[in-house]
């Protein structure tokens, strides 16, 4: 038995009423073939993401009834959540970078709060990034269950500049985790030189099948620009890519690349180099 997965690559804009309505006409497609799908980091804005988290409850009330009408597990990218899982506000005009897993009744099921915020220096029209003057890090790792046909499957969370950290990944395994979802919107120079060897990497660390979900293209951010790498990608515990968009601007509003996963032939790739059984946390 397997379990058939979509990543869906976008190249969002500041319109957030057209980003949903190509998120509807990509979920809408990637539903005739898959039973769990995953959106890109921004899904529905790049940049003003205090706009998008002045309507958080319309986005989470929006992604759980795509779920539920398609009857899908849908991972929707990220969100800017004003609140911290407990309930209580982020201070100082923040907001925590949050990615929600919805199941086929249309009800959320988890939540990651990104853990790792994207702190750099890139040659490129912005000339740098930090996320901390907009984010608050989360500090909990997440695996949630999926039920696919009576056949119970691990999904653990991350989100983008996590892929650098080998040790969630492995955390995640730890925990229990099978697949791995990875929302990203990789600049295009990052991208371009570390993207793919990231996802392998991340891949073999814990054994887990990598899902890499893109924001690709040119984004319009007022008078700004921001270019990203796209190629939308799976990586499987053996490090070998199943599935890849291999482009950065869709010729189309989006792009979706498809696979499927095998729970068993992957336990097989475990047992035949088990180095689970020889890690250690130091």
């Amino acid at each position: 038995m397997s379990l058939s997965i979509a990543s869906i690559q976008l190249c969002s804009q500041t319109d957030i009423d057209a980003n949903l309505d190509t998120i509807k006409k990509a979920v809408s497609q990637a539903a005739n073939q898959a039973q769990l799908i995953i959106l890109p980091e921004n899904a529905c804005v790049m940049g003003r993401q205090d706009k998008l988290a002045d309507r958080f409850d319309e986005m989470v009330a929006f992604m759980g009834n795509l779920a539920k009408t398609h009857h899908i597990y849908l991972v929707a990218g990220t969100l800017p959540c004003p609140t911290r899982p407990d309930g209580t506000d982020v201070l100082g005009d923040r907001f925590r970078q949050v990615s929600l897993v919805f199941n086929p009744q249309g009800k959320q099921i988890a939540r990651y709060d990104k853990i790792h915020l994207f702190r750099a220096t890139v040659d490129d029209s912005t000339g740098g990034y930090d996320e901390n003057n907009t984010f608050e890090a989360g500090d909990t790792p997440v695996v949630v269950p999926l039920n696919i046909d009576g056949q119970i499957i691990h999904l653990g969370l991350m989100i983008c500049f996590d892929v650098r950290f080998p040790r969630l990944a492995q955390t995640l395994r730890n925990m229990g985790a099978d697949i791995i979802s990875m929302p990203a919107a990789f600049t295009y120079q990052t991208g371009k030189t570390h993207w793919q060897t990231l996802l392998q990497a991340r891949a073999l660390d814990s054994q887990c099948l990598i899902i890499g979900s893109t924001q690709g293209g040119t984004h319009h951010i007022g008078e700004r620009t921001r270019q990203t790498w796209g190629h939308a990608m799976m990586v499987n515990a053996n490090g070998q890519i199943i599935a890849t968009t291999n482009n950065t601007q869709c010729t189309d509003d989006f792009a979706i690349i498809y696979a499927d996963f095998d729970k068993a032939a992957q336990k097989s790739i475990r047992q035949t180099m088990p180095i689970f059984e020889c890690f250690q946390e130091f």
